[in-house]
């Protein structure tokens, strides 16, 4: 029976997540006894310490967070070892890395979507994962001709209010209104979430906030509740168990990453903003995100608003970049999306649900639009059985 020491925290939905995946291939394939080392014992023994148990152990593999400094010890242990990415990825061990570049990209993507024009990044100083995701955030505001700010701090979680505090308090005051503004993680999100409600900025009105890792207690700790990025951590941890198991059996011998991808975003309270400057163009884009799974058409618009139908329709491209026709279907592709990865039922009763009155073209419009039928969609994305 393998042993596998654990050397990370689980406090975080991300890591518990990691560790269900992992867990779930041990009981398919183990089974494997898994031990978590309590933290306290780096304390009192150091990492020398941590090595010398893993040795006693006799442990065949280890997953950890595990800093650069140190590495030379875990190779003297000659055993598989993944690290979680923290500051960087190690160039010696296995990687837990992401796509970090990708969400960024999906964070800023979703933003233009929203008509803004000013863009904000607020991310965590010195590590990899923060650094790459403002990275393909930025990027994507650049080729979109977007204004964009940024800020960084160490993690301010359980400290004194400081320098820190003052000057992300300070940065987010100075900021252009309305800015929609992407944190690293839901943890930094919060934090912005709460500096906003104690100077009085106004979330969505103000600042439309957005997270990553949908770590649902912390989204809805925050009034309103946060916005955040999902990413395929689950199936990022079943993968690691594939690959360790495959080490372990000799099929593998050179250090592998896997890397988390973003998959959908976990949409609350925090985004319902579009930055749109015609009052009668928003009237009829917050009709169409509360209403678009009914039967709706461009005539009942035109009884809302004092526009002809031909004015509704070019004054709605100018502001939206689409026609009201392409808005409602993305609307409803992107609501089958997420029917597809939360629920198991039918193709035919999510296309109902969704607004469409059959189901017989879904398929082609979803992969116009996504890039994958819907059956090569949810496969995707629903790696780890449940």
């Amino acid at each position: 029976m393998e042993k596998i020491l654990i050397l990370i925290d689980y406090s975080s939905k991300f890591s518990r997540q990691l560790l269900q995946g992992l867990i779930q291939y041990s009981k398919e394939h183990g089974p494997w006894i898994f031990y978590r080392l309590p933290s306290y014992y780096k304390t009192l023994y150091g990492k020398d310490g941590i090595v010398n148990w893993a040795k006693e152990w006799g442990a065949d593999a280890i997953v950890a967070q595990w800093d650069h400094e140190g590495t030379n010890l875990l190779k003297t242990l000659n055993i598989p070892i993944l690290l979680q990415n923290y500051k960087e990825r190690s160039p010696y061990f296995s990687n837990l890395t992401g796509d970090y570049f990708g969400t960024g990209e999906m964070a800023a993507n979703f933003f233009i979507k929203r008509r803004f024009s000013n863009f904000a990044f607020y991310g965590n100083k010195g590590v990899v994962w923060s650094r790459e995701r403002a990275e393909g955030f930025r990027t994507e505001i650049e080729k979109a001709g977007g204004n964009y700010y940024y800020f960084e701090s160490e993690n301010l979680g359980g400290k004194e209010w400081g320098t820190s505090h003052i000057q992300l308090d300070e940065w987010l005051l100075s900021l252009p209104k309305p800015v929609g503004l992407f944190a690293c993680d839901d943890e930094f999100a919060l934090r912005v979430s709460q500096i906003c409600k104690i100077n009085n900025i106004k979330i969505p009105e103000e600042i439309s906030l957005l997270g990553v890792d949908n770590d649902e207690l912390i989204c809805n700790l925050s009034d309103p509740p946060i916005s955040s990025i999902v990413t395929d951590v689950e199936k990022g941890g079943y993968e690691a168990g594939r690959l360790i198991d495959r080490f372990l059996k000799g099929e593998k011998k050179e250090p592998f990453d896997i890397i988390i991808r973003p998959i959908r975003l976990e949409l609350r309270k925090s985004t319902e903003k579009y930055d749109i400057e015609n009052e009668y163009i928003n009237q009829v884009v917050n009709y169409i995100e509360d209403n678009y799974t009914t039967d709706i058409n461009i005539e009942t618009f035109s009884e809302m608003v004092p526009l002809s139908r031909r004015n509704l329709e070019v004054k709605f491209k100018e502001e939206m970049g689409t026609s009201i026709y392409q808005f409602i279907l993305n609307c409803r592709i992107e609501y089958f999306a997420h029917l597809l990865l939360t629920t198991d039922r039918t193709m035919f009763d999510l296309a109902l649900e969704s607004g469409f009155n059959d189901c017989k073209n879904i398929s082609r419009i979803f992969k116009k639009i996504k890039g994958y039928t819907p059956i090569e969609f949810r496969k995707r994305h629903n790696y780890v059985s449940k």
